[in-house]
């Protein structure tokens, strides 16, 4: 038999985990921001390869959640390039630099949070991982920051192939 409280331990100590992580991301969609030449490249890497292994480990015990990350990606995609049209970007003599759109950045950092909260309170659940509205946010977020930074990768490219005169 499980002590009592033995599930509250876990909580704890993600919750504030999970907090300062959120806190750190809200703070980056919000304002201008230097753009990196490795942080686009690692996202673009990243997402694909998890989304792979998530696809492996959960979607293939169960084709029929294969639709919900799809259309999550799907969805994400379109959120991504519409997010890139309401980025502002700059290429000063400081560097190169752009303002993503907060609410977007914030509203998808608040589902997910919400996501794991609500996760994190089921953790004894056996399908904790089977969830399509889970698989679906999942796949949201994949589609949404893999297409954000093709577009900052790209918008890079170009400024530097075609760099501004400056007079």
């Amino acid at each position: 038999m499980q002590a009592p409280g033995a599930n509250v331990l876990p909580f704890l100590i993600m919750v504030p985990l999970v907090i300062w992580r959120m806190h750190s991301r809200i703070r980056r969609s919000i304002g201008r921001q230097t753009l990196s030449k490795v942080r686009p490249w690692m996202t673009i890497s990243l997402f694909p390869l998890l989304t792979v292994l998530l696809l492996v480990s959960v979607a293939l015990a169960r084709p029929a959640l294969w639709g919900a990350l799809a259309g999550g990606i799907a969805v994400g995609i379109l959120l991504g390039v519409y997010g890139l049209g309401k980025t502002k970007f700059e290429s000063t003599p400081q560097g190169l630099f752009y303002t993503p759109n907060a609410h977007i950045g914030i509203a998808l950092s608040l589902l997910f949070l919400g996501r794991i909260i609500y996760r994190m309170s089921a953790l004894n659940s056996p399908d904790f991982a089977y969830s399509p509205l889970t698989l679906g946010i999942f796949g949201l977020l994949a589609g949404y920051y893999v297409s954000y930074a093709i577009g900052l990768v790209r918008w890079r490219m170009s400024v530097e192939k075609n760099p501004p005169t400056v007079g």
